[in-house]
């Protein structure tokens, strides 16, 4: 009883000192997310997630059978919808990305290929509070979607180049680089018509 006491004793007093250095963080850097989270701050996190999953949930094996069709519409569902954030690679080296408080982990990882199926699959399916990660898929359980990603997850150490090609195809296009498209098949259509006339005046 006394020993239980002496680590209850400890254990509060290791996150009273985990209050104060995230308080004098807040206080010197503020709440911007252009800092890279410190490591103490990333231990008591990744701590905190790994609790929160049940333990039912980590043991959980993935019930879609691989195949090369289910690899490649998760292939293309992760190009849709993850590659913003995590890049069709899985580095989260991409513009949003790099600017998120956290910023995304290596999907390619030693730290992200570890976690099992279930965990996997939890954080896809219910996202992370507090990050840039939302909960994807069907609320309802089981969410095939997700499961299916689980599986381009672990392929992602050993996607190729031809597989990144076909994924910039899938990439959702943003509303800036839709206005370029437009304005460069405006002017090749205005080029076009210039060269139409030009060419009507030498045949005269």
């Amino acid at each position: 009883m006394k020993r239980f006491f002496s680590l209850f004793c400890l254990l509060l007093n290791l996150l009273f000192l985990a209050s104060l250095f995230f308080a004098y963080s807040l206080i010197r850097k503020g709440f911007t997310a252009r800092s890279t989270p410190p490591a103490l701050e990333k231990i008591i996190a990744t701590t905190a997630l790994s609790l929160s999953i049940p333990q039912s949930v980590k043991e959980m094996k993935n019930p879609i059978p691989y195949s090369q069709a289910v690899l490649d519409e998760a292939r293309d569902h992760f190009a849709d919808h993850c590659a913003l954030c995590h890049g069709n690679n899985g580095s989260g080296e991409t513009p949003v990305g790099q600017n998120l408080y956290p910023k995304p982990t290596d999907l390619r990882s030693k730290e992200a290929q570890k976690k099992s199926d279930g965990e996997i699959y939890y954080i896809i399916h219910n996202g992370i509070r507090w990050t840039g990660m939302p909960a994807w898929g069907e609320a309802k359980e089981p969410d095939e979607d997700s499961w299916k990603l689980v599986h381009f997850i672990r392929h992602l150490p050993y996607l190729t180049k031809e597989e990144e090609e076909k994924m910039k195809k899938m990439n959702p296009i943003s509303p800036q680089e839709i206005q370029e498209e437009k304005e460069e098949e405006k002017f090749l259509e205005e080029d076009n018509s210039l060269g139409d006339a030009s060419k009507e005046q030498q045949e005269q």
